[in-house]
């Protein structure tokens, strides 16, 4: 295991009717800014706690944020809040609010020309709003870590900091029953892709890490297929709920490689072609694991083993059948598998390998080893 250090500050309320914590978390003199996707939370009654949680507190209100959120329309948030004194952020949704508040926070206090900086040149910040999230959508761990994923102009790009930490997240698995099936499957997908990110790389005897990541992928693929066969199961949403941001709270990944080339490859899909992030996923990561298979060959045997519970045949055998669970547990969640279930083909492959190259995307995975000709070999065979 190599060395590390560990530090998770963000103050976790988890279940029923816990909005109502708000009022402990927020300063009474707070000014705070609101912000809130498509209006959903309006329906479900979320929106109706929330304010009356904040009852006494002054509240601006910004809403319409959209999935993979735009850089233009968060810079319009950050002038909406410097011209009415905001020194609160309050995110309610799931992981596209909470980035796009990130940002908004970060750039509220930026003293540089241009905020795009941030992500563009991976400028540092000094200086950020607190911030504090209700989650409604259960998938990318954002509500207590330091990342944030940004879109322009069919650029995406992320930023990390510690100061853009969440002060507290609230999670009502409540407040995830009016979801469609569609944002469900993305949920639980893009936190399994998360676990294995963080897990499916090579062994350095971090058993703890393992065990971890290996019980959180056992739930997702227990829960998952029921939270679509079974929506009003508040268990089992409690359940994902709980799994996927512990899959991205940095637990699981403290001490151990890291991989991420998935991710770096789905970005561009979904800037290029707006496909759901989660779907960018499902599509890549088997290609990445067929093509990496000698390279996670160890670790891949042991998910086989411990993950699918496949022990008979020779080695390869077993790899190959882990993977085909993966791609079947996929398909269980209603994704994509391949490119061209999404209408991508062969001739979009050059235009995705453009985009990593223009973002540096040159050396990824756990050993940096996956460059611009292997990136072409794992889009090839998402097809």
């Amino acid at each position: 295991m190599f060395k590390f250090s560990f530090e998770n500050s963000t103050k976790i309320h988890f279940g029923a009717d816990q909005i109502k914590k708000l009022a402990l978390e927020i300063p009474a003199d707070a000014k705070v800014l609101l912000v809130y996707g498509g209006g959903s939370i309006k329906k479900n009654g979320i929106y109706q706690q929330v304010i009356e949680s904040l009852q006494g507190i002054e509240v601006i209100e910004f809403s319409g944020i959209k999935p993979n959120p735009e850089y233009d329309q968060l810079m319009q948030a950050v002038t909406l809040a410097k011209s009415k004194n905001i020194n609160y952020i309050l995110a309610v949704g799931g992981g596209s609010v909470i980035d796009g508040c990130k940002f908004i926070a970060a750039a509220c206090c930026y003293k540089g020309d241009d905020p795009w900086n941030i992500l563009s040149h991976q400028e540092a910040i000094s200086e950020s709003l607190d911030l504090g999230v209700v989650l409604t959508l259960p998938a990318t761990g954002s509500e207590s870590n330091t990342g944030s994923v940004i879109t322009r102009n069919h650029h995406k790009l992320a930023f990390m900091s510690p100061l853009v930490r969440p002060k507290f997240a609230i999670l009502d698995p409540q407040t995830t029953l009016s979801l469609n099936s569609r944002q469900i499957s993305n949920g639980v997908v893009d936190a399994f892709v998360h676990i294995i990110e963080q897990y499916l790389t090579y062994p350095i005897n971090a058993k703890v890490q393992d065990r971890f990541a290996e019980g959180l992928l056992l739930t997702l693929i227990e829960e998952g297929p029921k939270a679509l066969t079974e929506p009003e199961n508040l268990d089992t949403r409690a359940n994902i709920m709980w799994a996927a941001s512990l899959a991205l709270n940095g637990l699981i990944g403290v001490g151990v490689p890291q991989d991420w080339s998935t991710h770096m490859i789905g970005h561009e899909i979904t800037g290029l072609y707006a496909v759901d992030h989660a779907r960018s996923l499902s599509m890549i990561l088997p290609a990445v694991l067929k093509f990496m298979k000698t390279q996670k060959r160890d670790k891949l045997i042991q998910y086989a083993a411990r993950v699918w519970d496949i022990h008979e045949g020779t080695e390869d055998e077993r790899i190959d059948s882990a993977i085909n669970n993966t791609e079947q547990f996929f398909k269980s969640m209603q994704m994509p598998i391949r490119m061209s279930e999404v209408e991508l083909a062969k001739t979009h492959v050059d235009e995705i390998l453009e985009k990593l190259q223009q973002h540096n995307m040159l050396s990824l995975g756990e050993k940096r080893n996956i460059h611009l000709e292997e990136s072409q070999k794992i889009l090839n065979l998402a097809l």
